[in-house]
């Protein structure tokens, strides 16, 4: 995917952030990392490999690119999913080209990822003036106990995930006045679960807490994604060979970071990640060294031989 996101304060910006501007050996521009670099190594090793194979070679090769990633993301790879699966049209393997390593390339492969949930939640209380507090019921009060509450420990993790989180993002009672107890107060947070858990669990357990405190309340869920595990010994073996090939480094397996359409894919193949560094993905200034964009290629490109030919 593009995976283009606003770039913020253009002010901050030592370059424009739509455009592609190399400076000191770094490619500069809005996607550079996440991840317009990992599409151009696709574009560029599947090229390579079908000139120096005479396009005869044991299987098909298809690339993937959507816009649509970011947010609700219904229109790309959901999409594509779908559309495979009424086709009845069979996938062996996959492999996308997420930002994976944090700080040098080859460092990491993501071999899963946690699952999503993002929550909005309306709590309800009485309007009315600061000053006759026993007349009204505030619910930021509320909204403080249930903070407290949502954010006791839901696992440990397990054998290959981190331990589910919850991050709250927005807390708002839209209030202009310093005179007045608002009536109802809003927060946003999102949870990050491991495979101990489904969706609906996660749903479940946030339910409790929250009745723990008040019944006076609304709740509303969107899924962004399951938790998933999808790999198989030959994809990772033959992307693993790849990295150490050219970078000389045994890439570690993960699953930490958010979500990706990995979580699509993974519901009809097994499904990896690699690509480039993320450490400055939808940040400023967000740049890929182009020595790693060649390298990135070049473990494609192996990649490529290892899985037809293994």
């Amino acid at each position: 995917h593009t995976d283009v996101v606003p770039p913020g304060d253009l002010n901050n910006w030592k370059t424009n952030p739509f455009n592609a501007v190399v400076k000191n050996g770094k490619l500069y521009g809005r996607g550079s990392s996440d991840m317009k670099s990992a599409i151009a190594s696709f574009v560029v090793a599947a090229i390579r490999f079908l000139d120096e194979n005479n396009l005869k070679f044991n299987g098909t090769l298809s690339l993937l690119l959507t816009a649509d990633e970011e947010g609700d993301a219904e229109f790309g790879t959901k999409s594509v999913v779908k559309w495979l699966k009424k086709k009845k049209m069979k996938i062996d393997y996959c492999l996308i080209g997420e930002p994976t390593n944090p700080n040098k390339l080859g460092e990491m492969i993501k071999i899963g990822r946690r699952g999503s949930v993002n929550f909005f939640l309306e709590i309800f209380g009485s309007q009315g003036h600061i000053a006759y507090p026993e007349k009204a019921i505030n619910p930021i009060d509320s909204i403080l106990n249930i903070c407290s509450k949502l954010n006791e420990p839901f696992d440990r993790g397990s054998k290959n995930f981190q331990p589910t989180t919850l991050i709250i993002s927005s807390i708002d009672v839209s209030n202009k006045v310093t005179n007045l107890i608002p009536g109802k107060a809003n927060m946003r947070f999102n949870v990050r679960f491991s495979d101990n858990f489904k969706s609906k669990e996660i749903i479940s357990i946030i339910n409790k807490r929250i009745k723990s405190i008040t019944t006076k309340y609304k709740l509303k869920s969107k899924v962004s994604g399951e938790s998933f595990l999808n790999q198989s010994e030959i994809l990772t073996n033959s992307i693993s060979e790849s990295i150490k090939k050219v970078t000389n480094i045994n890439p570690i397996l993960s699953t930490a970071g958010g979500t990706s359409d990995a979580r699509f894919i993974s519901e009809i193949c097994p499904v990896l990640e690699f690509g480039s560094i993320g450490k400055t993905m939808h940040k400023t200034n967000e740049m890929v060294e182009i020595k790693n964009i060649k390298k990135l290629t070049e473990i494609y490109f192996e990649f490529l031989k290892n899985i037809f030919y293994r």
